[in-house]
């Protein structure tokens, strides 16, 4: 089946945006950097994935964000330099940059309103539960919940339980929902 893909998204990046079968991208999210999303995933209304092209932010098989997730693969640490918008012909007076492509592996889910920074590659099955924030180049534990601010590991999820309910929809899906994402 293909992908449901809104027609009120914004891509900057039109041509690196690849979208797995039987997902769905809804309404009002933004897009700056390159995407790849898996299949069976969804990502809701409203999600912001940011960073420019040279980025990559990916979303395995299986997978969610929430509505309002925002994902940030180019930020700063602001201690150092002025924030602004300086004009065309300006030099650049300082630079601090936190960069990273953000990439979620199959069976990963981020609740409502979450923060992910750059440098984060989180593994199979962990849940960032809703109004957290990840800082960059968090260390997770695959098949792990998280939540909060700061984040911290709240439980393990049931590995053995999800895998057979992926194995159960993937006889279901049969050969046409295969993408490589």
């Amino acid at each position: 089946m293909e992908p449901i893909i809104s027609k009120n998204i914004r891509l900057r990046v039109p041509d690196h945006f690849q979208v797995g079968a039987y997902s769905i991208v809804d309404d009002f999210s933004y897009f700056s950097t390159r995407v790849i999303v898996g299949r069976c995933s969804h990502i809701a209304s409203n999600c912001t994935v940011g960073g420019g092209p040279e980025w990559l932010f990916q979303l395995g098989d299986f997978s969610s964000l929430s509505a309002g997730v925002r994902i940030w693969c180019t930020s700063d640490d602001f201690s150092e330099d002025l924030v602004t918008i300086l004009p065309k012909n300006f030099a650049t007076i300082g630079n601090s940059p936190i960069t990273g492509d953000v990439i979620f592996k199959n069976y990963t889910a981020v609740g409502a309103n979450s923060v992910v920074m750059p440098k984060n590659e989180v593994p199979e099955g962990v849940v960032i539960g809703a109004l957290s924030f990840v800082p960059a180049a968090f260390k997770f534990e695959a098949w792990s919940v998280y939540a909060g601010n700061p984040l911290r590991l709240i439980k393990k999820r049931n590995q053995k339980r999800i895998l057979q309910q992926i194995e159960a929809l993937e006889s279901q899906l049969g050969k046409s929902g295969k993408t490589n994402a």
